[in-house]
């Protein structure tokens, strides 16, 4: 843990808040700004950087899950319960974006020796068990395989898991993200995700293994904490936490120099994203 506390103490952390951007904020601007700012804090250009956003009724699919049999009708499925979708270019599996979820984006420049992958993680694993620290709960990193997208990484309280981590690499930038289930149903979330596969699998047998949902095992942070957290309450924590780790801190947004950048990377989000649904 020692070397994953070193990743969070950094000199000075650039925090840019668009948790309340609100419902024209869409999910693919998202993942152009963090392979912006993993281009311009690699390079140096930018100190490190910490990013908080939230969607709203956005399923964000993975690369695998075009790949589905029956993907059509998934996606139709998707749309009559009010959501949209799009696929991130980063791995994982399909996950449920709405007003209750935070999402956090550290974002770390690559050392000489570079950030081993399980580094990145436990930085972020680190930063929420601060974050939460003065509940009595144990939370614990493992996979939660009956949850959506599952990964080593997934948070949990008692096997009921309220987060799952990811990671993007590119031009020596590290951009960890972590979604997190803060208010409402954690199992009505995964009722979707479970609905959505059910409707693109249809029983046939694929290569891939699709995940068998068990929506029992997910939940949210209000549901685990037994208090109403909001995002609001969740993102002070966040800010408390980053500050007492040492260092500057200060709100900003994108510079000058990475304007266009993000411009450039959010047409190519766009473009992949047309292409793997139009391929599916």
């Amino acid at each position: 843990m020692n070397e994953a506390l070193s990743l969070l103490s950094q000199a000075q952390w650039r925090i840019i808040d668009q948790s309340g951007l609100g419902v024209h904020f869409d999910a693919l601007q998202s993942f152009g700004m963090d392979d912006t700012l993993c281009n311009s804090v690699g390079s140096k250009t930018a100190p490190a950087t910490a990013r908080a956003w939230v969607h709203h009724q956005t399923v964000v699919l993975g690369i695998q899950d075009t790949k589905l049999p029956f993907l059509a009708d998934g996606l139709k499925y998707l749309e009559e319960q009010g959501y949209h979708f799009i696929v991130r270019n980063s791995g994982g599996l399909a996950v449920v974006l709405d007003e209750g979820v935070l999402n956090l984006t550290l974002v770390f420049p690559e050392a000489e020796k570079g950030i081993d992958i399980n580094r990145g993680y436990e930085a972020m694993w680190l930063l929420i068990k601060r974050m939460f620290a003065d509940f009595p709960h144990e939370i614990e990193a493992r996979e939660i395989s009956a949850s959506y997208c599952p990964g080593s990484y997934d948070l949990s309280i008692n096997g009921k898991k309220f987060a799952g981590i990811s990671q993007r690499r590119l031009r020596n930038g590290v951009a960890v993200q972590i979604y997190l289930c803060v208010t409402d149903s954690g199992a009505k979330r995964a009722e979707l995700i479970k609905g959505f596969y059910d409707r693109a699998t249809q029983g046939v047998q694929t290569k891939f293994k699709y995940p068998d949902i068990n929506p029992e095992v997910m939940a949210s942070l209000s549901e685990l904490f037994g208090t109403q957290l909001s995002v609001s309450d969740v993102m002070l924590r966040f800010l408390k936490t980053i500050k007492e780790t040492g260092g500057h801190i200060y709100s900003g947004q994108l510079t000058v120099e990475e304007t266009p950048l993000f411009a450039d990377y959010y047409q190519r989000v766009v473009e992949r994203n047309e292409k793997m649904l139009q391929e599916s």
